[in-house]
């Protein structure tokens, strides 16, 4: 049985007459509302002496006789309260220490103090029972521990962990702070659909739904990348969207099939203005929600106050001790590295296409050693389809990746306006999903006929919200900054 799923007969039972008694003497239990002054966060910036009125969940109860002492709870801090039997008389002194429970909402009005040992604590005049709570908190030293429920309950895990409450507030305060900073710098937040005829714009395998009222399939956007540069070719010069995508993929620390990201396109750049936008976000972000660009994820030391360039032909070159550009073979490539004794074939035989066997290998060989902040740039070509080719060299794209600690929080072009090679770029997708390729960029015509009718230059971003709070907030996992995460 898992953590906080059970509870007593004798509990349930003594926490019902309590709701019955509460009824007795305010008539209504789970009051509607109550008109507080300040909120916590608030309050704790105020002087001694100062009346105040505040809200929140109890989360402790200590009584010392004619004396109590509790602490009140909001997602941005607690309060210490005292009662004392003279103040609040004897009849609502008894009812407080005999009906209020930890987890319950109570109101309370009173003035600032500062205790003998220095806390702040509001002296309580008097106090409003909100709601009452049924079933009991985690204990207090051991909050929820197993994964499995505080997942499932985060209502509890924010409460009984600090942890958990600071890495999801955190998160949240980030895209607050992320949307701020596209907003000041012309960025239009805009919406594209989520039900797509076809999800294209990633390698990923998309989900499928059905619609009832055309009888027809959709697919769950895997990005809103398409759009986006449609509504670019319409004439907004500069957009983004905070995005849920889904792909039917592996679960691991740093995948999810649902997860957020943010987009963002940009009429009139190319990727290295974008490269310098990006570093810009991502500096003012972790300075914002950390205080230094000096942080520690997972024992190890990131210093953001700089970023490293690897040129990912070069290096991808210097491993296989070829120019990887000179091959348009998978079979070719995929012997190489078996008579290099690279790797195995049977590792290698489900690779279906140039771009998937060499990110396989890169993501063994370069990635998982890349620790501090890293943009790679000078991509092959058949890697992305959306992406522009280089004015010269058309084997290679103008494009790049920004790595943290093994992972990527982002990839950036400058994007394929020219509607012929975006329209053989597909036709290549389509070989490779014929081939048995799940993860082929899915080939869109309505995409190719917009881009016919005219896209100006265009660079655009995608970075992941989930994986960049991860290493903010120093998680394990991204479910760990995901509020809600999906549940089997």
């Amino acid at each position: 049985m898992t953590e906080n799923t059970t509870i007593s007969t004798n509990e349930l039972t003594a926490r019902l007459q309590k709701v019955e008694n509460i009824k007795q003497r305010d008539g209504v239990v789970w009051k509607d509302k109550f008109e507080r002054s300040h909120k916590i966060c608030e309050a704790r910036e105020l002087s001694d002496d100062t009346p105040v009125k505040l809200c929140g969940r109890v989360t402790a109860l200590r009584w010392l006789g004619k004396l109590m002492f509790g602490r009140i709870y909001d997602i941005e801090g607690e309060i210490q309260f005292s009662m004392s039997r003279e103040e609040l008389g004897e009849e609502n002194y008894k009812f407080m220490k005999a009906n209020v429970d930890m987890g319950d909402f109570i109101g309370i009005t009173g003035v600032l103090y500062h205790t003998t040992a220095g806390e702040l604590t509001v002296r309580v005049s008097s106090y409003e029972i909100l709601a009452k709570a049924l079933r009991p908190l985690p204990e207090k030293y051991h909050g929820l521990t197993d994964m499995e429920t505080r997942y499932r309950q985060r209502y509890l895990d924010i409460v009984s962990n600090p942890d958990a409450r600071a890495a999801l507030y955190g998160r949240f305060k980030m895209t607050q702070n992320l949307r701020d900073f596209m907003n000041r710098h012309g960025f239009l937040e805009i919406e594209t659909p989520i039900m797509q005829n076809i999800a294209s714009g990633a390698a990923a395998k998309p989900f499928t739904t059905h619609h009832n009222a055309l009888n027809v399939d959709f697919q769950l956007r895997i990005s809103p990348e398409l759009f986006l540069k449609q509504a670019i070719g319409a004439g907004f010069d500069r957009v983004y969207e905070i995005a849920k995508d889904f792909r039917n993929e592996g679960m691991d620390a740093m995948h999810l099939q649902e997860f957020t990201m943010i987009e963002w396109y940009a009429a009139y750049w190319d990727y290295r203005k974008n490269i310098d936008f990006t570093w810009a976000m991502v500096q003012e972000l972790i300075q914002k929600a950390r205080g230094t660009l000096q942080i520690e994820y997972q024992g190890t030391q990131l210093d953001f106050s700089k970023y490293d360039m690897i040129d990912y032909t070069a290096k991808m070159n210097e491993l296989f001790g070829c120019n990887i550009l000179d091959f348009d073979d998978v079979d070719v490539l995929r012997q190489k590295l078996v008579d290099m004794g690279m790797f195995p074939m049977s590792e290698l035989e489900d690779l279906k296409s140039l771009a998937t066997l060499v990110d396989y290998v890169y993501k063994r060989k370069i990635r998982v050693n890349i620790v501090q902040p890293t943009f790679l740039y000078n991509y092959p070509a058949y890697m992305v389809p959306l992406a522009r080719r280089n004015n010269e060299d058309e084997r290679r794209l103008d494009m790049y990746q920004l790595l943290v600690a093994g992972g990527e929080l982002c990839k950036g072009y400058s994007e394929l306006v020219n509607p012929i090679q975006q329209a053989k770029a597909f036709e290549d997708q389509a070989k490779d999903i014929a081939g048995g390729e799940e993860e082929a960029f899915n080939p869109d015509n309505d995409f190719v006929r917009a881009m016919e009718h005219g896209f100006p230059p265009i660079s655009g971003v995608g970075m992941g919200i989930d994986r960049l709070s991860m290493i903010v907030f120093n998680q394990p996992s991204a479910r760990d900054v995901v509020l809600f995460p999906i549940m089997k």
